[in-house]
C-alpha cells in the first residue's frame, strides 16, 4: 500500500514534465547541455542544489544526479513519519522510494553508484568493512567514470575536500568525484568503462555561506524587526562567518525554491516538517538571495567571473 502510494505520487509528478513548483521559463527549448551532480546519500541532492537542478531542467538541460550510497545506516529523523513501520522494517527500501519521489519532483535523471552507507566513524576513525569510505578509491571511482562517459556531462558538481561537513561518505564523495573527473578523460584509465569524455567545468557546492545568511538577516531586520526568526539567523550567521566566501557563480534559481522544498519533503524519513531547512520563508529568500552558489574549481573553457550560469563558456555543440 505504502509502496503503491509513493510510486503513484512519483509517477503523477513525473508525467507533468515540470517541477512541482516554481515559475517555468517562457522560452524552454531542447538543449545539449548536461549537468551531473554527485551526492553522498539520498536526500543530499534535495538539500544541496535542488533548485538549480529544477532551474536547468526547466530550461531544457539534462540533469543527472548520482547517489553514491543508499543511506542504509541513516536514522529515522522524523518522529511523525507516516511510513514508520516500513522505515523500521526496511529503511533502505523506503529511502529508494523517497528518492524516486524527489526525482519526479525535480524532473531529473538519477543513478545509484551502488555503495553502502559508511555511517559516522567509530572512535578509532574506522568505518564498517566494505562500506563506501572503506573501499579503495581506484575501485570506487570506476562506476562513476562509467556514468560520466555514458552521460557526457559538460558540468560536474560535487562537494569540496571537507565534504560540506565531515561525514566519511561526503568526504569520499568529493574524492571519488574529483578522481572520476580526471580519469574519465584519460583513455589509459579504465579502458573498459567507455569512450573517454572530458568534462568542461568542475564546481563545488557553496550554497550555505555567510553572505547569503547576512542578506536574509538584514532584510528581515529591516522589514520585521520583532521577528522571532532573527535569533535563528544570528546563530546561522555566527556558524557560517567562519568560512570564507568562495563562490564564483550565482545560479538564479529562486523561482524553484518551492520545488527544492517539495523534493526535500519527499525524503520524509530524514526530514521532519519542522526541520530547520524550512524555517526561513521562501518569499524572504527570493527577495534577499534568489540564488544557489557554486565555486568553479577547474575549467577547460574560457569564462568571465562572476558567473550566473554553470554552463557559461560552453558552446551548444559541446
Amino acid at each position: 500500500m505504502v509502496t503503491e502510494l509513493v510510486a503513484q505520487q512519483a509517477n503523477a509528478r513525473q508525467s507533468s514534465g515540470q517541477p512541482s513548483s516554481g515559475q517555468p521559463s517562457s522560452e524552454q527549448k531542447t538543449s545539449t547541455r548536461r549537468l551531473m551532480a554527485v551526492h553522498a546519500h539520498p536526500d543530499d541532492e534535495s538539500s544541496k542544489g535542488a533548485a538549480s537542478y529544477a532551474y536547468y531542467v526547466d530550461r531544457g538541460a539534462q540533469v543527472q544526479v548520482v547517489s553514491c550510497t543508499g543511506g542504509e545506516r541513516g536514522d529515522i529523523l522524523n518522529e511523525s513519519l507516516p511510513n514508520r513501520a516500513m522505515a523500521e522494517r526496511d529503511l533502505p527500501g523506503l529511502r529508494r522510494l523517497e528518492m524516486a519521489a524527489a526525482q519526479a519532483v525535480l524532473g531529473i535523471d538519477h543513478r545509484w553508484l551502488g555503495y553502502q552507507d559508511s555511517g559516522m566513524p567509530n572512535e578509532d576513525g574506522t568505518v564498517p568493512p566494505g562500506s563506501f569510505a572503506d573501499i579503495p578509491l581506484e575501485i570506487s571511482a570506476e562506476p562513476l567514470v562509467r556514468l560520466i562517459r555514458a552521460f557526457k556531462p559538460q558540468v560536474l558538481v560535487t562537494y569540496d575536500e571537507n565534504g560540506g561537513y565531515p561525514h566519511p561518505d561526503h568526504i569520499r564523495c568529493h574524492q571519488v568525484s574529483v578522481e572520476a573527473y580526471h580519469a574519465a578523460a584519460d583513455p589509459a584509465r579504465y579502458p573498459d568503462a567507455g569512450e573517454p569524455w572530458q568534462i568542461s567545468k568542475l564546481y563545488y557546492d557553496r550554497i550555505f555561506n555567510y553572505e547569503r545568511m547576512s542578506s536574509m538577516y538584514n532584510l528581515l531586520l529591516e522589514t520585521e524587526p520583532e521577528s522571532p526568526l532573527l535569533e535563528q539567523f544570528e546563530q546561522m550567521k555566527r556558524w557560517s562567518k567562519e568560512e570564507p566566501y568562495l563562490a564564483t557563480t550565482k545560479v538564479p534559481s529562486g523561482a524553484f525554491f518551492e520545488a527544492r522544498d517539495d523534493a526535500l519533503r519527499s525524503h520524509a524519513s530524514q526530514v521532519s516538517p519542522d526541520s530547520s531547512f524550512f524555517f526561513w520563508p521562501n518569499e524572504l529568500q527570493q527577495r534577499a538571495w534568489p540564488y544557489e552558489d557554486y565555486q568553479l574549481v577547474e575549467s577547460k573553457v574560457e569564462t568571465e567571473m562572476p558567473e550566473t550560469d554553470l554552463f557559461a563558456g560552453i558552446g551548444d555543440d559541446s
